[in-house]
């Protein structure tokens, strides 16, 4: 993440903790439970933030959990999760500080639109997890419903004045759609093996939403129930696993 997007993350998260996190997404709610039944024995939160995933996989989930932040805001909180925390910055050149086939899983949300050196970042995934390993992906998917509704009223992804998409319009430099990302990550050894589909149900939006116009969650559950079974293309952010190429692998859609 560039050096002046870092800024602009610290001020956002300033004064946050994982008890009182405004952001929290559906793709947080689903971990660990996307993990399965796979038995991961060294899980990798690569880009953890203020750690409420880290949180649910060490209060729910048997493994070894390591943990890996640059903002100063969100080491922080990841410290009080007594779990291994190391600060290395992922967008360089350089080797992410781990042993080749070091993990079974590796978290990575909401990261690599934020990449200037992206292609570097993606090979070091694959050199450090292991070849039975899976690696948890989400990006935001710029062809799905909302965004395309956007265009529609000729707005664009994120407003450069007004909160809360001013950070996204600075940090973001990387834009994907669901396809585009498959093609991308097969390029670089990562096959699919599920995506998983989160329906509207306790992210800080819905909160907000349910105590203001409480009429409007069924609607948004049904249209995204409708969206889910025609294509994961029209998700908003669909958390997918990948497993390294070479495996025997049958891509499958679960909605969670």
């Amino acid at each position: 993440m560039r050096v002046d997007s870092r800024q602009l993350e610290n001020q956002r998260l300033s004064g946050l903790s994982q008890d009182n996190y405004p952001f929290y997404h559906e793709r947080h709610r689903i971990f660990p439970a996307v993990f399965e039944n796979r038995n991961h024995k060294r899980v990798l939160d690569i880009s953890a933030g203020i750690g409420v995933v880290a949180r649910q996989i060490k209060e729910q989930y048997p493994c070894d959990l390591f943990c890996n932040e640059v903002s100063e805001a969100c080491l922080n909180e990841l410290k009080k999760l007594n779990v291994p925390v190391t600060s290395y910055d992922l967008d360089t050149e350089g080797r992410i500080p781990f042993e080749d086939n070091s993990f079974d899983a590796i978290i990575c949300l909401a990261t690599l639109e934020h990449l200037i050196n992206i292609d570097n970042f993606v090979k070091e995934l694959n050199r450090i997890l292991k070849k039975e390993g899976r690696l948890y992906l989400s990006v935001p998917n710029y062809a799905g419903w909302k965004s395309t509704l956007t265009i529609l009223r000729g707005r664009s992804f994120h407003d450069p004045l007004h909160e809360p998409s001013r950070y996204e319009f600075y940090a973001h430099v990387r834009y994907f759609t669901y396809k585009t990302l498959l093609e991308y990550m097969a390029h670089f050894g990562f096959i699919a093996d599920s995506t998983y589909l989160a329906l509207p149900q306790s992210s800080s939006k819905i909160k907000r939403l349910r105590s203001k116009l409480p009429f409007i969650i069924p609607l948004l559950r049904a249209l995204s129930g409708f969206t889910y079974l025609l294509s994961a293309r029209w998700h908003e952010e669909p958390v997918i696993c990948f497993a390294k190429s070479g495996q025997p692998v049958k891509h499958r859609k679960k909605i969670v």
